[in-house]
């Protein structure tokens, strides 16, 4: 059980003035930003950041390494950071109304981190840990919001590896909504959405192992394994890449739906002609039918074609963990 007296603290980081005075009436409307469980919120401006807690190693977010690399409109430029937090998730979703739309909150240490499935992910150092806002008004296209933030993730690795000359890290996208890297996981996204006055509020949780070779790899890992000389990746940049890109591909996306990105993402993906078993009942005797991965539907789902020609959409039958096993089909 935690206990009701538990607290953190939040650092508020702005890129401009707009952002800055935003940081600062929060802070001097003390309880502004509230937290489950009855957490202890601490507020402090990116001024006092020494105050809070830094650890001895020097591997804490570096807040204006990472103001430096962003160039967006919107997103990343209001920016929570705390040295440990139960879920990034929580803060920006329990204080959505109160935050600019495309704000971001980052942690070095995630104690209560959330998966698919309400698994709880106890996030270690050197993952770059974050949650930002969105706001939509179309309710079709939210289920595929998680799809542009996986390619976002994907081409921010490329983008930053392109820009310091370091060997291309090949991360693909495992549909839904994890990346993997040499087929094991390196990350993930969570979206959650609430509708409030005609508009869904989307809040977005990405998680990306940077730096901690543990329990499967990192990027790190990896980029040391093909070139031992090169410096190494750091979450500041890549984050920064990251709503560079993303905005950029949410911009198109609203504009002209995931057809613009398809191409793209299907290039990043692991499905293309893949061949996976569905699983029916057939007069009491489940049957076993494979079918080939084609991409997605218009909303979101795997497409796929059966031996027969015929065109099917798969869904997981939401039993199973792994959304490859237990897939149901219906035909389109």
């Amino acid at each position: 059980m935690e206990s009701h007296h538990a607290s953190c603290s939040l650092v508020l980081c702005g890129k401009s003035s707009v952002e800055t005075e935003i940081a600062k009436r929060l802070k001097n409307n003390n309880n502004s930003l509230k937290l489950p469980d009855n957490t202890k919120v601490s507020l402090f401006l990116e001024s006092e950041a020494k105050h809070v807690v830094k650890d001895d190693d020097g591997d804490s977010f570096d807040l204006s390494l990472f103001m430096n690399s962003i160039l967006t409109h919107q997103f990343g430029r209001f920016l929570i950071w705390s040295p440990r937090l139960s879920s990034t998730h929580d803060v920006v979703s329990h204080n959505f109304s109160e935050l600019p739309v495309g704000s971001v909150c980052v942690t070095d240490v995630q104690l209560k981190g959330r998966g698919r499935t309400k698994n709880v992910w106890e996030s270690p150092k050197g993952c770059l840990m974050y949650s930002f806002t969105l706001e939509m008004e179309d309710g079709r296209v939210v289920p595929l919001v998680q799809y542009v933030v996986s390619l976002a993730v994907t081409e921010a690795v490329n983008h930053v590896c392109d820009k310091k000359g370091f060997p291309y890290i090949d991360v693909k996208i495992k549909w839904p909504n994890d990346l993997y890297l040499n087929g094991l996981k390196v990350g993930g996204i969570l979206c959650t959405s609430t509708y409030r006055s005609k508009k869904f509020h989307v809040s977005v949780g990405v998680g990306l192992n940077v730096d901690n070779e543990q329990p499967t790899t990192c990027l790190n890992a990896a980029l040391k394994d093909m070139s031992p000389a090169s410096n190494l990746l750091k979450r500041e940049e890549i984050l920064g890449a990251f709503f560079h890109q993303f905005e950029k591909f949410f911009d198109l996306f609203m504009d002209q739906g995931f057809k613009s990105l398809e191409e793209l993402y299907y290039r990043t993906w692991l499905h293309s002609e893949q061949r996976v078993i569905v699983e029916e009942k057939v007069q009491d005797q489940v049957v076993q039918n494979v079918v080939t991965i084609q991409g997605l539907t218009s909303s979101g789902y795997l497409l796929a074609i059966g031996d027969d020609n015929q065109m099917y959409e798969l869904h997981p039958d939401g039993n199973s963990f792994d959304f490859f096993k237990g897939l149901v089909r219906r035909k389109i």
